[in-house]
């Protein structure tokens, strides 16, 4: 009688728990914030580490929360409300009282002590691409297509004046591949400002399709797709105090790209990293910023039989100006080099680990050797001499704090705790750290850790905000991938109020390309909402990270080069008929989903396996690769005259005659990343092959939706699978 009386009052416990919404569990929603775990918002004084709320500002010395000062009593002694939320607030100088507050409208430099405004800056009406210099706090920025700088005393220079749809300067380039996301670099100084010039002339306009106006417009959408013309990007380098500009004097053929531009301590130098149309062939050179003029030789060359990928900007060590720390997957996984530009070395080409070949013209040293990713390189400490840094050094899941001698003797020393995901902010000197984490056991934590010792103080122990929830079971696993070798990792969702005697509907979510993972040991195996949502409605949702994905090794990457969507379909068979093996899992009523590549994999998999996926949303997929962009496009897949057999047997339209579930396509109508022309050369091909497959478009949304346009998607997705899976 007890063990029943406690079995009720067991499931009404369940029952009197809450369920949750879309808005709940996704970005957009209204309530999304509410059920977020507590964040603690952070900043570094030089070494002073410090808490931002929206009304104040906290020191954490010790651990003990202070007052440093409030919202309200600056904005009170200055006489005028610059200050709306100290979360936004920056403290650029270590040896300074100085807080930075940045509006639509300037920049303000507020002595917090003497509460009073040491500088301000106005921003020009129409700036875009905006960034500012400490030390001579001059600001470069974009209106238009042209390029501007301010100085500290409001004087502004127009450095290009030609600047148009066709001719972009100022701006990122390469479509913001190769670690690029902007164009403006201010040296250390803030004396000169290299910027990029893309050159768009050769490329066709994309129709992108207005329907706001009265009459619907195109837009111009200025699209590379792989094996045709693409940008010419050239480099400038502007001197404040000569008030001239020259430009980098490259003799490479101008559609290589320039990549991961790097400035020398002393502003002299300005360093690129250079690769060939083909993506297999990079070098790092240096150039004089005062005459534009190419070194004669290079620092370091790397080859590469598939591709090679700079995706990092050289950081020279605070104590040696001679010396930096370089990025490179050359022996298979992501580490940290030191190189030494004085130490001169007989340039000769040697095998790497990775598959290819490197070539040093300087002597090159391994930081953090082993066989694992260094995910973020996070700064120095100056005193210790060490490099610190993220990475999965004891699992392939767990992205912990590490730090590594800079002698290169390859000691490695733990800083944080050994489990989780975790994000770190550097003190001026990198004797601290401020070290936010989870893991599938710990909702959120907070530690300041001593860099020197490890030592570390809690910050903060994050409650679960969903205690008072149905929260359904997630765990992660691994199974092999087909190559019968490799270990893939999963995470598995059970629904809510789970009953091992039932059979489940079961969505299997995709994305499978490279410089992503679905899979991760921080909160919830790194869960996204809506699968949450999902297993509350009753299905089992299954993810699983395909050879492919991101922080594997070079290799583990490469292993689709270009046959994009083949090994990853086959690892995804792999889970699919792992997940048959579970007792609760019905066979008969398998969905999947996913987007971009994602969707891509989605439609693949309805049309390759029709007999296995009952239900399928793709959304804003990949149809055909030479549809997508060169850069992507290119390194992935080669160009298509070199790569036919690959292109065609990736293509989607020759699979729309296989379709035989219920797929449903989503696409932002005005997608400048996967545009329009992809899914709708499939609508096409299935409408001549026969096949019935539904179509759902958001008008105005690019490649994905933000807002609540995110919710209604969700919901739009959710509906499909309640419709035809269920």
């Amino acid at each position: 009688m007890a063990v029943a009386i406690l079995a009720a009052a067991t499931t009404m416990a369940q029952t009197t728990k809450k369920s949750f919404t879309l808005n709940d569990l996704l970005g957009g929603g209204t309530t999304y914030w509410n059920l977020q775990p507590k964040y603690m918002f952070t900043s570094w004084w030089g070494e002073t580490p410090l808490e931002l709320t929206v009304d104040e500002v906290k020191t954490l010395k010790g651990g003990k929360s202070q007052t440093l000062f409030t919202a309200e009593a600056l904005n009170t002694a200055l006489g005028e409300k610059l200050i709306r939320s100290c979360t936004n607030l920056t403290f650029p100088y270590a040896d300074q009282p100085l807080a930075k507050v940045q509006t639509a409208k300037e920049i303000v430099l507020i002595d917090f002590q003497k509460k009073a405004v040491v500088w301000r800056g106005a921003i020009q009406e129409g700036a875009s691409e905006l960034v500012w210099n400490k030390e001579s706090r001059a600001m470069a920025y974009c209106i238009g297509s042209n390029v501007f700088v301010q100085k500290a005393d409001g004087t502004r220079r127009q450095l290009t004046s030609d600047g148009d749809d066709d001719i972009v300067y100022g701006h990122s380039v390469s479509r913001d591949e190769f670690g690029i996301s902007n164009g403006l670099f201010w040296s250390p100084d803030g004396q000169r400002l290299a910027f990029y010039k893309k050159d768009q002339r050769r490329i066709p306009s994309y129709p992108q399709v207005d329907i706001t106006q009265r009459i619907a417009a195109t837009t111009v959408d200025k699209y590379p797709m792989a094996g045709c013309e693409t940008e010419d990007v050239s480099v400038a380098v502007y001197d404040v105090a000569t008030d001239k500009t020259v430009w980098l004097q490259n003799p490479k053929p101008m559609t290589d790209y320039m990549t991961n531009l790097s400035w020398a301590p002393d502003g002299k130098k300005l360093y690129v990293f250079e690769l060939n149309r083909d993506q297999n062939f990079m070098q790092l050179f240096g150039y004089d910023a005062a005459t534009g003029q190419k070194d004669a030789e290079p620092l370091v060359e790397e080859k590469h039989p598939k591709y090679v990928e700079p995706l990092h900007v050289l950081v020279f060590l605070p104590w040696d100006a001679t010396k930096a720390v370089m990025q490179t997957r050359r022996d298979n996984w992501n580490h940290l080099w030191l190189i030494d530009l004085k130490k001169k070395m007989y340039p000769e080409w040697h095998e790497a680990q990775g598959g290819g070949t490197t070539c040093d013209h300087v002597k090159t040293t391994l930081l953090t050797p082993g066989d694992f990713e260094v995910r973020d390189f996070i700064g120095f400490n100056e005193k210790t001499k060490n490099a610190l840094f993220t990475g999965n050094v004891t699992h392939p899941l767990h992205h912990t704090l590490w730090s590594a001698s800079v002698s290169g003797k390859g000691k490695m020393k733990l800083l944080s705790a050994g489990e989780g995901v975790h994000s770190a902010t550097l003190s001026s000197t990198g004797a601290q750290i401020i070290d936010t984490y989870s893991s599938p056991t710990v909702t959120r934590k907070v530690e300041l850790i001593q860099t020197k010792d490890a030592k570390s103080l809690n910050l903060l122990t994050a409650e679960d905000p969903w205690k008072d929830y149905n929260v359904p079971e997630i765990t992660g696993g691994s199974i092999k991938a087909a190559d019968g070798v490799t270990d893939l990792y999963y995470r598995l969702i059970k629904p809510v109020g789970f009953d091992a005697s039932k059979k489940y509907p079961t969505v299997v979510y995709v994305y499978g390309g490279p410089h992503a993972h679905n899979v991760q040991a921080s909160r919830g195996y790194y869960f996204r909402g809506w699968e949450i949502y999902m297993a509350q409605l009753g299905y089992v949702v299954f993810v699983l990270d395909n050879r492919g994905s991101q922080y594997r090794g070079l290799k583990f990457e490469q292993a689709t080069f270009r046959h994009l969507g083949d090994e990853e379909m086959k690892d995804q068979m792999c889970g699919v008929e792992f997940i048959k093996t579970l007792p609760y899992v019905d066979a008969n009523r398998l969905g999947v989903h996913g987007w971009s590549f994602g969707g891509f994999m989605t439609t693949n998999l309805m049309c390759t396996y029709p007999d296995v996926f009952k239900v399928g949303v793709a959304g804003g997929p990949v149809i055909d690769w030479k549809y997508y962009e060169v850069m992507y496009g290119e390194r992935y897949m080669d160009r298509p005259d070199e790569n036919a057999e690959g292109y065609a047997s990736s293509s989607l339209l020759p699979k729309a005659k296989n379709l035989k579930g219920r797929l449903q396509i989503i696409f932002g109508y005005n997608d400048p990343t996967c545009v329009p022309q992809h899914t709708l050369s499939f609508i096409r091909a299935c409408i001549d092959a026969g096949t019935q497959p539904d179509l759902f478009t958001y008008p105005g949304d690019g490649h994905n939706m933000f807002g609540t346009d995110q919710v209604h998607l969700h919901e739009r997705i959710t509906r499909y699978f309640e419709d035809y899976l269920k």
